[in-house]
C-alpha cells in the first residue's frame, strides 16, 4: 500500500466530513537534501547535508564510516509521516558496521541539542526489531495502560513482525494525534500508545553504520 493511499484513508476515517483530502508534504524532493542538515559527533553539524550523505537515483543514501543522522529543520505536531526504506546490501558501499540498525526519530524538540541520539521517539529500524518504540532522553508514553519509565534509551517491543525481506522496500507510517502515537509497518499495526510526553518536534533519519536507503519521506498535517 503506497504512502499517499494510506494517508488518504487515514484522513477520511479520522475526519468523516472531510470532502477533500489535504495534500501531503514531500520532505524529500528526490533531487537534493534541501531542508535537511546532517550531523555526526566528530565534526558536528553540517548545514550542507551532502557533505556526509548522498542523493542518488532519487534516493537518500546513508552510508560511510561515521554514524550520524539527517535532521529536517521544520517541526510538526499532529501529523502522519510515511517513510519508505530498505537495507542497501551492495557491498561496494562503505559501512561502519555489519549490524543492520537504523531508525526514524520524530518529535525531536527544536531546543534539543545535536547528539547522536537526541530527545524524541524512534521507530526502530533494526534486523529482528523493526517497529519497536525507542524513547530517548526521558520521553515517556503509556502503552496498554502502563506508563514507560523515563530513561536515556527505553525500548518498548513491537507487537508483531511485519518486516519485508532484507533488500526489499518497507513502508513505515507514523501517526501522532493529541498525544496518541501509532506505528505501522507494511500495513500492519506494530506499536501504539497514548499520553506522549512530547507533542511537537522535528524528524530525523538515523545512520548507525549499515547502509540504508530512503526513497520517500512524506508528511501530512492532521
Amino acid at each position: 500500500m503506497t504512502c499517499i493511499y494510506r494517508l488518504l484513508i487515514f484522513s477520511l476515517v479520522l475526519i468523516p466530513n472531510l470532502t477533500k483530502a489535504q495534500s501531503s508534504i514531500e520532505l524529500f524532493n528526490q533531487k537534493d537534501l534541501l531542508g535537511w542538515y546532517a550531523y555526526e559527533p566528530e565534526s558536528g553539524k553540517h548545514e550542507n547535508a551532502l557533505e556526509l550523505f548522498a542523493v542518488d537515483q532519487q534516493m537518500i543514501r546513508l552510508y560511510g564510516n561515521k554514524a550520524g543522522y539527517l535532521m529536517f529543520e521544520q517541526s510538526f505536531d499532529n501529523f502522519q509521516l510515511c517513510v519508505e526504506f530498505r537495507w542497501n546490501t551492495d557491498s561496494t558501499f562503505v559501512r561502519k558496521s555489519n549490524k543492520k540498525n537504523s531508525g526514524i526519530t520524530y518529535l525531536v524538540p527544536k531546543e534539543s541539542r545535536d547528539t547522536l541520539w537526541p530527545k524524541g521517539v524512534q521507530f526502530q529500524v533494526k534486523e529482528g526489531a523493526t517497529g519497536d518504540f525507542i524513547f530517548l532522553q526521558n520521553v515517556t508514553l503509556r502503552i496498554n495502560g502502563v506508563q514507560t519509565e523515563p530513561g536515556r534509551s527505553v525500548v518498548a517491543k513491537r507487537f508483531t513482525d511485519a518486516s519485508n525481506a532484507i533488500g526489499e522496500w518497507n513502508t513505515a507510517v507514523i501517526t501522532v494525534v493529541n498525544g496518541k502515537i501509532k506505528q505501522e509497518l507494511n500495513g500492519k499495526l506494530v506499536n501504539e500508545g497514548v499520553e506522549s510526553s512530547v507533542s511537537k518536534g522535528r524528524i530525523l533519519l538515523q545512520y548507525e553504520g549499515y547502509p540504508i536507503d530512503f526513497r520517500k519521506v512524506q508528511i501530512k498535517k492532521l
